[in-house]
């Protein structure tokens, strides 16, 4: 049976490529991450260096002459306090600096102080390092740019490298969708491909082989199972035609003859649906007659096997048709209904149809919650419903050869229900009113 596939899934050559992609950028980011808190420390020490210099030269020129001690870079700022003087014209947030190195912010900008104190007063140098904050900020924005443009560009490279590789894989899968008798290997294919190529291979011609030795079985079988059905068969007539059988034997020769036709009938159904067809022979069968002549079928082996009675309620307009093969339509109307008559409990089998389903209902327990999804597995035992055998394993595999959807539930009212959507194969004849 076709699984639907979500067509929201993931694509897995996207997912190799983004993921792959994404990894080079966080790699590239990291690398230069590194690499910008080095070049920062070093840059902080050779600002520590440039301050330091020009503090010791400006000390040695205000020895020599007051004047030519500033600084010659309007970044840097020289402020003199004279001994036991006040720090008149220093900003406030130098003034209180102690003696030593500083880094501090003031007013959106950076700035690194040297504080020096000797017998000529105290010594405030102060550096503007804003351009070289400009120029980390820059390099920043250099490495970010070209590790996004590295990571677009790797994306696309491995999508690119990706469709090649999955190329292969779309094949294989081309092929073992499209059936046996196709080759899975290709030229070109990658060695873990082949090897799963070559067990697809294996699987498929194991496949074929078992599916052949089950068509010569039942092809057998079904030739084996004519010859003593037409014995009994032609006993059956040769018995009802004689002038001397009591009228009841007689009735009971010909329902055997009639019963052997539909087991035959049957037989060959089966013998097709096994392989892999949906029934030789396939005309417009009256359901509602049907599901009556079923009826009348079972119900006098049930009242002979049990002595509570089951009503069963045939709410099925006699116009409508089944396209179906009558035998395997039969097959079904007799497990739905064996199946209700089984678990009904002297109560009622109730058969509707409701636009193209036919529901058929029982008044019995009903099927549990947890049981639901295995009511059409072969010999499936369940807790509250007992055991199911194959009736209705076959009702859904003979359902899925003919188009049909088969379905089960429990009612609003109690009692399980088991359908079968006909779907198009159902239609309404036309009623001739003339």
């Amino acid at each position: 049976m076709p699984v639907d596939l979500p067509t929201n899934a993931p694509s897995m050559r996207w997912r190799i490529a983004s993921v792959t992609a994404v990894l080079v950028l966080f790699s590239i980011l990291a690398l230069c991450a590194a690499l910008l808190i080095a070049v920062h420390a070093r840059e902080d020490e050779f600002i520590d260096l440039i301050v330091a210099e020009q503090m010791e030269h400006s000390q040695q020129r205000w020895k020599v002459s007051p004047a030519l001690a500033s600084p010659n870079t309007p970044d840097m700022q020289l402020f003199h306090v004279a001994p036991g003087a006040a720090p008149d014209g220093v900003p406030d947030f130098l003034a209180t600096l102690p003696r030593g190195d500083h880094e501090l912010r003031h007013d959106g900008k950076e700035f690194h102080v040297a504080v020096r104190e000797t017998t000529e007063g105290r010594f405030i140098l102060a550096y503007d390092v804003e351009e070289h904050g400009e120029r980390e900020r820059s390099l920043w924005l250099i490495v970010l740019s070209g590790a996004l443009m590295v990571s677009a560009l790797t994306l696309a490279s491995i999508y690119r490298l990706a469709g090649r590789l999955t190329r292969h894989l779309d094949r294989l899968a081309a092929g073992v969708a499209a059936g046996t008798g196709v080759a899975h290997n290709h030229p070109g294919m990658e060695r873990e491909l082949l090897i799963l190529a070559r067990a697809l291979a294996t699987h498929e011609a194991r496949q074929a082989e078992q599916l052949a030795r089950e068509r010569e079985f039942s092809a057998n079988l079904s030739h084996e199972l004519r010859t003593p059905l037409a014995s009994i068969r032609s006993d059956a007539e040769m018995l009802a035609e004689l002038p001397a059988m009591p009228e009841a034997a007689t009735r009971r020769a010909a329902r055997i003859s009639a019963t052997v036709g539909r087991i035959t009938a049957l037989a060959e159904s089966l013998l097709a649906l096994a392989r892999e067809g949906a029934g030789e022979t396939r005309e417009d069968v009256p359901l509602a007659a049907a599901l009556r002549e079923t009826c009348d079928a079972l119900l006098p082996a049930r009242s002979r096997a049990s002595e509570d009675a089951t009503d069963v309620c045939i709410d099925v307009p006699d116009t409508a048709m089944v396209a179906a093969d009558p035998s395997l339509l039969r097959l079904v109307l007799r497990n739905l209904l064996d199946n209700a008559l089984r678990h009904a409990r002297a109560g009622e089998v109730t058969c509707t149809l409701d636009g193209s389903i036919l529901q058929v209902r029982d008044s019995g327990p009903g099927f549990a919650a947890d049981e639901l999804p295995f009511v059409f597995e072969r010999q499936f035992h369940g807790g509250g419903i007992g055991r199911l055998g194959i009736g209705l394993a076959l009702v859904r595999h003979v359902a899925a050869a003919s188009g049909w959807r088969a379905a089960a539930g429990n009612a609003d009212e109690g009692g399980a229900t088991v359908s079968v959507d006909f779907g198009e194969s159902l239609h309404f004849r036309s009623v001739d009113r003339s």
